[in-house]
């Protein structure tokens, strides 16, 4: 196991935080683990979701028409499961719109994905894969997780909201991407530019590009990690920042060019 790494070193939160080797390793599941009620109280109405990703969503162009209805429905699915399996700690309505949807609505837009194959490492309650995909219809979408229970959650909100751009594959990233190439992988409150590149590092040649969603201190986790980035063959090509309402700070997609090329 390797050591905790530096406080210079840790990731932004940016949502969710899991570790790469949470997300990565698979080890034998307590049936109690992850069981614990995470919603104190009453689930808020399909009403007050809806009331929220409006106002989140306020000041955007271009939205579809049946945008926000569809991430109402993976956020009600999402608050139902949470009550028993551990998915998500944001849980207000306003919070979940503006952190997670509107993030990663913000982040798609930014993004060139038409017609590529993305890889969402470690999607825990499915972010960015799902508003992902919403967003960009045009592109495919691999929602990878190596913990069985957000798995199974994975797929019933996959196969209840009926994406045909979303697929969900229970196994470790790593040992995925060995067998089945792509052009994007994506990792969202993960772990660390330096603990991020060492987890692909068996298979940075399967794909094309790395997108880490970062937080309003991403210059110093990416200076961290940059010998080791380097090392390893991943090559800084840009950062798109942007800004959250609400006070919810600023945020970044740090994009890599990884050695690959067997994206299809």
């Amino acid at each position: 196991m390797q050591p905790n790494p530096p406080a210079a070193e840790e990731p932004d939160e940016v949502g969710d935080e899991h570790t790469a080797e949470e997300s990565s390793a698979k080890p034998e599941e307590n049936p109690d683990q992850d069981l614990e009620p995470i919603w104190e109280g009453p689930l808020p109405s399909r009403k007050q979701i809806m009331s929220a990703l409006v106002g989140a969503f306020a000041e955007e162009k271009d939205v579809p028409p049946d945008y926000l209805e569809r991430c109402a429905d993976h956020a009600e699915l999402l608050l139902d499961w949470n009550q028993r399996v551990n998915l998500t700690a944001i849980t207000s309505p306003q919070d979940m719109a503006v952190k997670h949807y509107l993030d990663c609505w913000k982040a798609a837009r930014l993004l060139p994905l038409l017609g590529r194959k993305v890889f969402d490492l470690g999607s825990g309650g499915g972010f960015p894969g799902f508003p992902v995909a919403l967003a960009e219809p045009n592109c495919s979408v691999t929602l990878c997780e190596s913990r069985g229970r957000r798995v199974r959650f994975l797929e019933a909100a996959a196969a209840s909201m009926a994406l045909p751009n979303v697929s969900v594959v229970e196994a470790r990233g790593e040992d995925h991407l060995g067998e089945a190439g792509v052009d994007v992988v994506m990792a969202r409150a993960l772990s660390s530019v330096r603990e991020t590149v060492r987890l692909l590092r068996k298979v940075r040649h399967r794909f094309n590009e790395l997108i880490l969603f970062k937080g309003a201190t991403w210059s110093r986790e990416m200076r961290a990690g940059e010998r080791e980035a380097q090392r390893l063959g991943f090559h800084f090509d840009t950062v798109v920042e942007y800004e959250l309402p609400n006070d919810a700070g600023k945020r970044a997609l740090l994009i890599y060019r990884a050695p690959g090329g067997a994206g299809r």
